[in-house]
């Protein structure tokens, strides 16, 4: 085969290291912009924050910086031409400067505050461990309660059984099954109520006989658990005041107090830290009329330092002033980049408004069809783009913070020919559900032929669907007695 160079014409879609910055920067979260923000100031000495006008909008910042560019442009003599408008469309940012931007967050990093942030989490663990180091016991009892409270789960049941406890020792400890579930009693004997259980059952039981002798229904409370707590799991009310010889009332204080047991004790110590949502858009409704803006105090005010701005000379080819080019424009990008996340972001927030007014005016059950194309498609731009700018962003409304893609939901046709989202469905199954009859519960059949009459076509298997993603037990675990 002969070799041989040809030269061939032709159009391919790259994406250039602007736009590259650019799309990164629309997909943080405000929290990880702050972050970038903050490494991209300590990498780029062209960069500062702007801390002296806390107010300023983003355009305000934008405009700025824009004035010191033009008093560089006409004092300090600086060749505009001599920075490109573009970089190549087939090298990456990373290529052309090296900003050393990560996302390892540094001491001094000037994040938004937010209260109980640095709390130190409590563990099951830890709390039953500091009552068992107060209380006299011996090493070997000591090491085979470490053991078990290793075995526990977050919810403080005990996840493997006694002999499995007894073999994990091996034949460095002599120690019996009997002396195992011995010190599974004092473990059980600590705080809360009901911890190291081994089955629902054992957890109940352990709860009610820490309480005071003299509660009412106490005795049958414990016989309902021992003997009959599958047919309260049921629902199986007849059988249970058959068998126990209780009275529909009596029945009813009996459940009250199993009821107003813990059925996962370790869940009231396990502790996890608190997630702080942080709006990114303010929405209120003014004189009748619905406004969007974007929280200023989330929003990184940075602009160009205008001393380094200042050491860019025109005909100086030396090494420092084509990096103090380099960082300048750099610096010029990064603002450009932050802009434009800014407007996309207040452009989308308004469109969803738009769509979304009943919502705010009526709540859930208002609530309209909308998809990611139906908003990319109105402002002319694509759906991955879309998908990234609601991605970890919050809406601040009268009803609540919500995330942009809440507003987003698939939809069902009507009898008359219209649609229904599906979160607006889901809002009327919840509220059927709450005024059914406890002792008749609202079956999925039922509810479908409910909503059928409102012009609603779901199926029976939608409305369980529907009915589980809200987190509601079916219609024969709903039964209670009436």
């Amino acid at each position: 085969m002969k070799q041989s160079l040809q030269l061939r014409l032709g159009q391919t879609l790259t994406i250039t290291p602007q736009l590259q910055q650019a799309i990164r920067l629309l997909q943080l979260s405000n929290v990880e912009l702050q972050m970038e923000v903050q490494q991209a100031v300590e990498s780029n000495m062209m960069l500062e924050l702007d801390e002296e006008e806390g107010e300023a909008t983003p355009a305000e910042v934008t405009a700025g910086a824009e004035d010191v560019e033009a008093r560089e442009e006409g004092n300090n003599d600086l060749d505009v031409h001599t920075i490109p408008d573009e970089l190549p469309v087939d090298s990456a940012w990373e290529d052309i400067y090296d900003s050393g931007i990560s996302y390892s967050r540094s001491s001094d990093v000037e994040t938004i505050e937010v209260e109980n942030e640095e709390i130190p989490v409590q563990t099951l663990a830890n709390y039953l461990l500091w009552q068992l180091d107060m209380s006299p016991i011996s090493e070997t009892d000591q090491v085979i309660a470490l053991t078990i409270i290793d075995a526990l789960n977050d919810d403080g049941f005990l996840t493997c059984s006694l002999e499995d406890i007894r073999a994990s020792f091996g034949s460095d400890m002599d120690v019996g099954l009997d002396e195992v579930e011995a010190v599974l009693h004092r473990v059980q004997a600590l705080d809360p109520a009901g911890i190291g259980a081994r089955d629902l059952r054992e957890c109940l039981l352990l709860q009610l006989r820490q309480c005071p002798s003299d509660t009412l229904w106490l005795a049958k409370a414990m016989t309902l658990v021992s003997d009959h707590l599958g047919l309260l799991a049921a629902h199986d009310y007849s059988h249970l005041m058959r068998r126990m010889n209780l009275t529909r009332d009596d029945l009813q204080h009996v459940i009250a107090l199993i009821q107003s047991m813990n059925p996962r004790p370790g869940g009231q110590v396990q502790s996890s830290p608190v997630q702080y949502a942080l709006p990114d858009v303010f929405v209120y409704k003014h004189k009748g009329v619905w406004k969007v803006e974007l929280n200023s105090d989330a929003l990184p005010h940075v602009r160009i330092n205008p001393y380094y701005a200042s050491l860019v000379r025109r005909s100086d080819s030396s090494s420092d002033n084509v990096s103090l080019k380099a960082h300048l424009q750099e610096a010029r990008w990064f603002i450009k980049s932050l802009q434009s996340r800014n407007e996309t972001l207040l452009r989308v927030a308004t469109c969803i408004v738009e769509r979304q007014r009943p919502f705010l005016e009526y709540g859930d059950v208002a609530m309209q069809p909308l998809v990611l194309h139906d908003v990319a498609e109105a402002l002319a731009m694509h759906e991955s783009t879309m998908s990234r700018v609601t991605t970890n962003k919050y809406m601040h409304t009268p009803r609540g913070i919500f995330e942009l893609k809440y507003f987003f939901s698939s939809h069902v046709s009507t009898s008359i020919g219209g649609e229904c989202s599906s979160t607006a469905i889901r809002a009327l199954i919840k509220k059927l559900i709450s005024s059914e009859s406890p002792g008749k519960p609202l079956t999925d059949s039922k509810i479908a032929a409910l909503l059928s009459e409102q012009g609603i076509i779901v199926a029976r298997r939608t409305v369980a669907k529907y009915r589980e993603a809200i987190a509601i037990p079916p219609s024969g675990e709903r039964k209670r007695l009436a």
